[in-house]
């Protein structure tokens, strides 16, 4: 893969000004008039780069793109464009680059791994280097939870022989081995008002209850497993003196093993007030399910190309999600985080390393035109 090394580099130029329009090009998740125009500068942007290549928009909503190779199978490029700032955001603080770190909204979350997977394909096809199809898969909803688009994901990617998924990674050689299962409830407790000085037994705390079920909650953490529990929002009442009718609580649990993810979601249907007049609604659950590793033969070529490359090899689990999570449990080989080195991920110093740009793309090249072991 040095040759596709020194193809980028070559060309990096061209790529960082594919990457200006990309980030410039502004798509929050929550807006759907926004992300319907970067959905169109994204797919003419590969339809232009890639040989041969046909787009469609699949319900969710999904852009498929596919270019067809010389061998067999297909790999899956799996990505967003929707990023988590706000729509005016670009207009305060564009796409920039100083010492060669580029910076702006979504630079490295993730929309340098999508430059970096079309430019991936069309080195293979510019130095004539089989391949086999190649199907891109972007969705614009994984911000949030990938509610939306997750069904039509699931189907475009069935049956590829592998997925390769374009969320950053940290520096060169690194690339993402598994990841933490997410699961996000939302729990809304309705108790009883009352003066809380001249009739407190007459009242039943709303606010009281969501306490101690955020003391249960805290103790079903067990970080030596992997597992962690997170009460992020603890909201309710009305005024001191008051006992609160109604209170809500967030909560956001990791879980390394499906075992695990199985023993807190248990554990929190199965909790009951202390005081039966409160009343508790309960929404949410596993939004995306543990990912172990189990593609080894992935991990072992991207091990492989980054030796080819000179590149220390640095392969993480890590405790966010990613559609890889939804791909892998599906029963499909997946490895994550190959998209940019850099960091800040959804944080206003988010940036990308340019010049490791080249390696990343040599790295997604090697995957891509690699064959599967044979079954």
């Amino acid at each position: 893969m040095e040759e596709v090394r020194d193809w980028a580099a070559e060309r990096l130029d061209e790529i960082v000004d594919d990457l200006a329009v990309l980030v410039d090009t502004e798509t929050p998740s929550t807006d759907s008039v926004l992300l319907a125009d970067g959905r169109a500068v994204l797919t003419g942007w590969v339809l232009e780069s890639w040989t041969d290549a046909a787009a469609s928009t699949l319900p969710g909503p999904v852009l498929q793109v596919d270019t067809p190779g010389s061998l067999p199978g297909t790999v899956v490029l799996l990505g967003h464009i929707d990023t988590v700032f706000d729509a005016g955001t670009v207009a305060r603080r564009p796409f920039s680059v100083t010492d060669g770190i580029a910076r702006g909204p979504g630079v490295f979350d993730m929309k340098a791994g999508l430059v970096q997977g079309v430019s991936a394909v069309a080195a293979l096809d510019a130095l004539g280097i089989p391949r086999p199809t190649v199907r891109l898969i972007v969705n614009e909803d994984e911000e949030v939870g990938t509610v939306a688009s997750r069904d039509a994901m699931v189907a475009a990617a069935t049956g590829c022989t592998a997925v390769l998924v374009l969320e950053p990674g940290a520096e060169a050689g690194t690339v993402k081995t598994a990841r933490k299962g997410v699961g996000l409830w939302q729990v809304a407790a309705t108790g009883v008002a009352a003066h809380a000085g001249l009739d407190p037994e007459a009242g039943s705390s709303a606010v009281h209850a969501l306490a101690a079920l955020t003391c249960h909650l805290v103790g079903l953490a067990d970080p030596a497993a992997g597992t962690t529990v997170n009460v992020g929002v603890l909201a309710g009442g009305t005024r001191a003196n008051v006992v609160a009718e109604h209170a809500r609580l967030e909560i956001d649990v990791r879980a390394r093993t499906a075992s695990e993810a199985e023993r807190v979601g248990s554990a929190l249907a199965a909790w009951a007030p202390p005081d039966p007049r409160v009343r508790l609604h309960v929404t949410g659950g596993w939004n995306r399910p543990p990912w172990q590793a189990s593609a080894t033969w992935l991990v072992d070529r991207a091990r492989a190309v980054t030796a080819s490359l000179g590149v220390p090899f640095d392969a993480r689990e890590v405790g966010g999600g990613s559609d890889g999570n939804i791909l892998a449990a599906a029963g499909l080989p997946v490895l994550d985080g190959l998209g940019a080195s850099g960091g800040g991920a959804h944080a206003e110093h988010e940036y990308v390393v340019l010049d490791d740009l080249p390696v990343r793309i040599a790295l997604l090249a090697g995957l891509v035109a690699g064959s599967p072991p044979a079954r």
